[in-house]
């Protein structure tokens, strides 16, 4: 009977361990689903931001070459060499960044919209394409509405790629070396900011 009884013990504990082991490995494998999904649902997020963000893959420094035909500006506004405030967020960490001005041309600026070579989903109103960066449209003006194709490489993709000018107007336009708020190493060269999109210390 003693013997029964310390069987029966035994057999009722072991019941409990495997129960309790296998609760266990189920809820593990809910946590790691949960993760999966939770993984997924942030990278859709940050996929989902980076596409509204048409600046995101903006090559964020240059060599600094220019079109040989573009004019330097007889009178900017930010003299080369002088220190300004950047007024306009084309990339994250550039609103409110300090500028070095390293060049001021006198140009015709475009917002254009374009499909890129790389096959990604259409950029729309990217700022700036300057005239003297359109193939075949280095000495005329453009109007709104019309289509070209775009030399500038300022992003993956956008050399050589078919755009529509949605606006333009007549400008200096600013080569400029800063620091991103957000950190990080500077930036040199970035093209382009008009007059309008920096402002005096």
């Amino acid at each position: 009977m003693k013997n029964n009884k310390l069987w029966i013990t035994f057999m009722l504990a072991s019941m409990l361990i495997l129960m309790s082991a296998c609760s266990g490995a189920d809820e593990e494998k809910d946590d790691g689903n949960k993760s999966a999904d939770e993984k997924t649902e942030t990278q859709k997020k940050d996929t989902d931001t980076n596409s509204a963000k048409d600046h995101s893959k903006m090559e964020h420094s240059s060599s600094g070459e220019v079109p040989k035909d573009l004019q330097k500006a007889k009178d900017p506004k930010f003299k080369v060499g002088s220190k300004a405030m950047i007024e306009t967020d084309h990339m994250p960490g550039m609103k409110g960044a300090e500028a070095k001005i390293v060049g001021a041309f006198d140009t015709t600026a475009y917002v254009v919209s374009y499909d890129p070579t790389t096959g990604e989903k259409r950029v729309k109103d990217h700022k700036w394409v300057i005239r003297e960066e359109i193939r075949d449209h280095k000495d005329k003006e453009i109007k709104p509405g019309s289509k070209v194709t775009l030399e500038a490489d300022h992003m993956k993709g956008m050399k050589g790629a078919e755009a529509m000018i949605e606006s333009a107007k007549k400008t200096t336009v600013y080569m400029i070396d800063y620091v991103p708020t957000t950190g990080g190493k500077e930036v040199k060269n970035h093209k382009w900011v008009t007059d309008d999109e920096l402002s005096s210390k």
